[in-house]
């Protein structure tokens, strides 16, 4: 099966409430039919809310149709595409298949996997559970960023092709485990020279090498 990508959202900052009150996001997406342009550094028409999100390395956010059938398998928890904030949803590819470093071209555009995504507080309050960063880490199901090499036009429908693979190690999930799960020096210096790895995993994992166990990693990993 041919990985596609399974549909493509984009956002504006939104105010949004729940039973803790008023908050404002951009994890709202909305679906886009048809095509849309990718830019430098984002999709067209797409903003972050917050200045820790976003930039060159996270231009665009991707999850996965298997996470989705994982969370309601395995938990119950039945969340429509787009319900983590993503902008592309894709089908056809797990996320072993993923790695840092990976050149692939969708549509016309040409973009660069940058590492994993890091699972936050927005995305517990948007999915309705407050273990959800926890559960994220600890299940290894996080989706990944990407870079835009080549600007270009996507849609719903487009092939996950990948054009170069210039990194023999560093699939997703093997970064999330080094970094939160099982801590591995030796693979943590292999990940730090890693080609295409996004400069925030660099420096995180230099950081983890340096300080260890009292890195921030370590507590939401418990």
């Amino acid at each position: 099966m041919l990985a596609i990508i399974e549909s493509v959202y984009r956002g504006q900052p939104k105010v949004l409430h729940d039973e803790r009150g008023e908050w404002v996001s951009s994890i709202q997406r909305e679906r886009v039919d048809g095509s849309i342009e990718v830019i430098r550094g984002m999709l067209s028409g797409d903003k972050v809310a917050q200045p820790y999100h976003g930039g060159a390395d996270a231009a665009i956010c991707v999850h996965l149709c298997d996470h989705y059938r994982f969370w309601k398998e395995s938990y119950g928890v039945d969340l429509k595409r787009g319900g983590v904030g993503e902008n592309f949803v894709l089908d056809g590819i797990t996320e072993d298949e993923i790695f840092a470093g990976d050149i692939v071209r969708v549509g016309t555009a040409l973009l660069q996997v940058s590492g994993p995504r890091v699972p936050c507080a927005n995305q517990a309050r948007h999915v309705g559970r407050s273990d959800w960063v926890k559960l994220t880490i600890r299940e290894n199901r996080t989706g990944f960023y990407t870079r835009v090499l080549e600007p270009g036009t996507v849609r719903a429908g487009d092939v996950w092709q990948l054009e170069q693979r210039p990194n023999e190690i560093g699939s997703i999930p093997s970064i999330n485990h080094c970094f939160y799960l099982d801590f591995d020096p030796e693979f943590a210096r292999r990940v730090l020279a890693l080609n295409g790895l996004g400069d925030w995993w660099r420096q995180e994992f230099q950081e983890k090498l340096t300080i260890g166990q009292e890195h921030w990693s370590q507590a939401v990993s418990q």
